[in-house]
């Protein structure tokens, strides 16, 4: 904890109102009694921080305004993730439609709204000058979202009509739901499929109809769903666990070093620079889509079924853009063709 933050925390303290030991400042701060003096002496001397101690209770407060110049901790903000918890709260709270729940998230908006400024920066400097750009989302039927989260929180089982993108089928099933995940901007429902019989995830705005029905869910086990949902990379669920080994070119490497694609990923340079990154997956699927938006950076290495189904893309992706160039630009590549 460095000194702006040990000011913070005495702050807090000191807000309570009630006057607080030393004990209890040593033990929240984890520093000496010399050093808490010398921060409390600072305070005092340069913030202009109306601390006084309070012999009767035996301990510090802040003493009544009074007229002289005004007490302002110095600027301190968030790191990375608590940032983005926050932003990302306020912007979810921003979008929501009204509704049963309008006069309990005017306060809390307004709570957010305080904690994202500091004494250094207001509220509305902070959301001007940040912004969270959620990419490909996709916003699921309000009676649907609230039919499954409904039956998640009451444990029941839920009759969903559900729609798959990757096969262009829409199927009823009976599901047991497990747990609701918000993934790349959009939300699914993991659940126990009864006509797979496993565990399967589905895309909530996928769903055109979904009924509670007057079963008890089947319950998986915490340790058996992170074994289908936490084993291998992506969203797609799987029991098989299969590990791929990419190569990324060294112009490349310098951003996928930095990354985090799975939380038991393995990762090093090679002599030439490249970037080897090897990960756990389950369903290939999802791997292949994000092998693919990295185009030449990147070689899969294995195993093979994952690199041919790249391969395949690719070739098919290929044969797309043959079939489509201009009879002008076609003519022009048989020439180039017969020169070589």
């Amino acid at each position: 904890m460095d000194r702006t933050e040990r000011f913070y925390q005495i702050d807090q303290l000191l807000q309570s109102g009630r006057a607080v030991g030393i004990e209890r400042f040593l033990e929240l701060l984890s520093v000496s009694r010399a050093t808490f003096k010398r921060d409390l002496e600072y305070m005092r001397d340069r913030l202009n921080a109306p601390i006084e101690w309070d012999r009767f209770e035996g301990g510090y407060r802040y003493a009544q305004a009074a007229s002289g110049p005004a007490f302002a901790l110095p600027g301190l903000w968030f790191n990375a993730s608590e940032a983005h918890a926050l932003l990302l709260m306020q912007q979810l709270l921003a979008e929501l439609q009204p509704g049963l729940l309008e006069a309990q998230i005017r306060p809390l908006q307004a709570r957010l709204r305080a904690l994202l400024g500091s004494a250094d920066h207001s509220a509305e400097e902070v959301e001007r000058r940040f912004r969270l750009v959620s990419a490909a989302r996709r916003t699921p039927a309000v009676r649907h979202f609230e039919a499954v989260s409904t039956a998640t929180l009451r444990r029941c089982r839920l009759r969903l009509t559900h729609y798959s993108r990757m096969t262009g089928e829409t199927t009823e099933r009976t599901v047991s739901p497990q747990q609701m995940v918000f993934y790349r901007d959009n939300w699914y429902l993991v659940a126990w499929c009864h006509l797979r019989r496993d565990v399967r995830s589905f895309a909530i705005d996928a769903i055109s109809a979904a009924d509670l029905l007057d079963e008890p869910a089947r319950e998986v086990g915490r340790t058996a769903l992170a074994e289908v949902m936490e084993s291998g990379y992506g969203i797609f669920s799987g029991r098989e666990v299969n590990w791929a080994t990419l190569r990324f070119a060294p112009e490349r490497a310098r951003w996928v070093a930095a990354e985090t694609w799975h939380p038991q990923q393995r990762g090093r340079f090679d002599d030439e620079q490249h970037w080897i990154l090897e990960l756990p997956y389950n369903d290939p699927r999802e791997l292949v889509l994000e092998v693919m938006r990295h185009g030449a950076s990147v070689e899969v290495l294995a195993p093979q079924p994952l690199r041919d189904a790249v391969v395949l893309e690719l070739a098919t992706a290929n044969a797309l853009y043959q079939r489509s160039q201009p009879p002008a630009r076609a003519q022009q590549r048989k020439r180039a063709v017969r020169t070589e």
